[in-house]
């Protein structure tokens, strides 16, 4: 039943008496907080049912990118490098280990939590000629090796914050006579196609007018077995590299790494470039491993610790990259 404002007089009176009070007019004042009271009863009684009824739907943002692609399949798919140590590599088992896969663990458990579900991850060997098509083209969703963060390579993918520093040195033979650059005149030396050495080093010895002949392997493996079985004098490559190669192959008394830093280097994961929420993502996942100082516990068991082969590379952490862990949330002593 809908009631009118002429009822009022007659629901006033009625509680008024109902108060215990004799029938009779009722004072203007009091009249009128009663006819307060009953309109905020009507009102309540009007409306109040209906609003109770009603249940707001959830806005729930729809994920884009590779967080939608990886919410819908529930799979995130990493790229990893097969011969990159200590960054990624296959230990005795076959199984892909490193310090930049143990990154990548922590950027999973950031994604699992983002989704609020469990994620397989699907691991996919890289090279450093096709990590970028295959980033590109979906097949992988998240590359995590030893891929340096340029200007050059910022047009076509996105990168998360750096997790190494390094630079090119050259992989040369004890007693050799290599020790510099410059010693390279009229020498070999092997590049692994794909890398920022394969661009730089052939530039810069252009520039300093030194006759040079380059060769190239497919992957760093290839690159060292070139250089060992002597069809190149030098390798260039980035000195973290060398040296894991070197710790890998148990060859450091035949080789040695040797030279100034030819170019530097900022290492880091990289992902698809465009996609805001999933490089969200992946900084929160950082700024988790800064701040709670696990990135300092990763770092020395792939850096100061034996790796699978039993050598160490006793590699302690650069100021530089100290730093940079700072700068990204490390407490500092």
């Amino acid at each position: 039943m809908v009631l009118s404002s002429s009822h009022a007089p007659v629901f006033v009176a009625a509680l008024g008496a109902g108060a215990g009070e004799e029938s009779g007019p009722i004072p203007c004042a009091v009249a009128g907080r009663f006819r307060a009271i009953v309109g905020a009863a009507f009102t309540l009684c009007l409306f109040h049912p209906a609003i109770a009824q009603q249940t707001a739907p959830a806005f729930v943002v729809p994920y884009s990118g590779t967080l939608k692609k990886i919410n819908d399949s529930g799979v995130v798919r990493i790229g990893h490098r097969e011969n990159s140590p200590p960054f990624a590599f296959l230990d005795p088992t076959g199984k892909p280990v490193g310090y930049a896969l143990d990154l990548c663990e922590v950027v999973v458990e950031e994604i699992t939590a983002e989704l609020g579900k469990d994620i397989r991850v699907a691991y996919r060997p890289v090279t450093p000629e096709n990590r970028f098509d295959l980033l590109q083209s979906g097949e992988i969703d998240l590359e995590c090796g030893s891929t340096t963060n340029n200007a050059e390579r910022r047009k076509i993918a996105a990168f998360s914050p750096t997790m190494f520093v390094t630079g090119t040195k050259l992989l040369v033979r004890r007693g050799g006579g290599i020790r510099s650059f410059r010693d390279l005149q009229g020498k070999r030396v092997v590049l692994t196609r794909g890398t920022v050495q394969a661009e730089t080093i052939p530039r810069l010895a252009e520039r300093q007018k030194l006759a040079i002949k380059f060769v190239t392997g497919g992957d760093h493996k290839e690159s060292f077995q070139i250089f060992a079985s002597g069809q190149a004098d030098a390798f260039a490559n980035d000195d973290v590299q060398l040296y894991g190669m070197l710790a890998e192959t148990k060859t450091g008394e035949r080789y040695q790494v040797v030279g100034d830093f030819l170019t530097y280097a900022d290492y880091a994961l990289m992902l698809r470039k465009d996609d805001a929420e999933f490089a969200e993502v992946v900084e929160r996942a950082f700024a988790r491993l800064s701040g709670s100082r696990e990135i300092v516990a990763i770092y020395e068991k792939w850096f100061l610790r034996p790796l699978p082969s039993g050598v160490r590379l006793n590699l302690q952490m650069s100021p530089h990259l100290e730093e940079l862990f700072h700068v990204q949330g490390l407490p500092r002593d």
